[in-house]
């Protein structure tokens, strides 16, 4: 028998950290939509990505994340392939200014990862590194040590290993700031323009692999060396209207639809956050209330709304507790391999149902191990 991918009892609670889970709606509408678009007689993935359909399409993303982010007029939005690993690079090549170092703020292994890429391009300053305290914390504002004159400042806003997030801005003067917001964005208002640059792949909260999204502001596009091979230049995407290449055309479709079920059944980003602040609490109430099995990774004022980590109190224990969770149909729970334990990541498109019940058979499997 045929089952549809609307069919809820098929489809488990998936708390992957990306490639993640996709709102339910939008799945059902691809599955709509895939053997032909309405009035096309083609797939999305085939039509052109210069066809007036596409066009739409593309257009119609712009418009609505436009409308959700609340993106003024003095930045401009690029869809980008190549992951966040290549913005890691391009952002550095585009951006650096001679005699002008970056500043970076490390608060986890993406934040490393992209000093790591920047240093190869020029000289970077790093303003904070948590790793002494195993980058459990964010830094308080008067802890950074920020350049004034730096080229930008780059941070990343929610660290999906540690599990870390900034739910605030930082203040960095007239220095243009830099934010990776893979694993956020769309998570809950934020004030673009206070942003140099934003960049997302949408794997993790957005829509599926194959399409990052940059929103830059546009006198910064000035910066980038016309010597610079063509598509790691900014400016080339921005005068092409993102098509300087064939675009990832079926990520765009789908970052489009995942737009607009924010808007028409969310209900915009405040109710987004309202919503993931929920959730996360659901998870770390259960932590908090059993402290004596359960040890949170991050410290309770830096805690990610969408990524919640913690250990148990044995490799044996975690083990029998993923084991326990699979069989209830909550999967994808193993912390990243480079630091163990349990990594719940709770998405937008996460369903308040799934939360509601790892939350209670994280409370029961306490009670039954301790």
């Amino acid at each position: 028998m045929n089952a549809s991918v609307s069919d809820a009892v098929q489809r488990v609670f998936n708390f992957s950290a990306g490639p993640a889970v996709l709102p339910l709606p939008v799945l059902e509408q691809i599955q709509r939509d895939m053997l032909a678009l309405p009035g096309v007689g083609s797939s999305i993935l085939e039509i052109s990505h210069r066809s007036p359909t596409f066009i739409d399409i593309a257009n119609d993303a712009k418009a609505r994340i436009t409308s959700l982010l609340n993106v003024p007029e003095t930045h401009e939005i690029l869809f980008l392939q190549g992951g966040s690993r290549l913005q890691f690079s391009m952002i550095p090549m585009n951006l650096l200014l001679e005699g002008k170092p970056a500043d970076y703020v490390l608060t986890g292994s993406w934040g490393k990862n992209a000093k790591k890429e920047a240093v190869k391009e020029g000289k970077v300053q790093v303003a904070w590194d948590g790793a002494d305290c195993s980058y459990n914390r964010l830094p308080k504002q008067s802890e950074l040590k920020l350049d004034p004159n730096a080229s930008f400042v780059h941070l990343t806003s929610n660290e999906t290993i540690e599990g870390v997030q900034f739910l605030h801005e930082i203040e960095a003067g007239d220095v243009p700031v830099v934010v990776d917001c893979s694993s956020d964005i769309f998570c809950r208002p934020l004030p673009v323009e206070r942003y140099g640059l934003i960049y997302a792949c949408a794997q993790k909260n957005a829509g599926p692999a194959g399409v990052t999204m940059v929103i830059i502001r546009k006198d910064l596009l000035q910066r980038g060396d016309a010597e610079l091979p063509g598509y790691l230049l900014y400016r080339n995407h921005a005068e092409a209207d993102s098509m300087w290449n064939t675009p990832p055309t079926f990520a765009i479709y789908v970052m489009g639809l995942v737009a607009k079920w924010l808007q028409e059944e969310i209900g915009g980003l405040a109710k987004m956050e309202s919503l993931n602040r929920e959730k996360s609490s659901l998870l770390y109430d259960v932590i908090d209330n059993n402290s004596d099995f359960y040890v949170g990774h991050a410290d309770a004022d830096s805690r990610s709304l969408m990524n919640v980590t913690f250990r148990l109190p044995s490799a044996d224990i975690e083990k029998k507790f993923f084991a326990a969770a699979e069989e209830l149909n909550l999967t994808n729970l193993k912390g990243h391999r480079s630091v163990g334990g349990v990594r719940a990541s709770v998405y937008n498109a996460m369903p308040l149902a799934g939360v509601r019940a790892l939350a209670d058979f994280m409370q029961q499997f306490a009670d039954d191990n301790k």
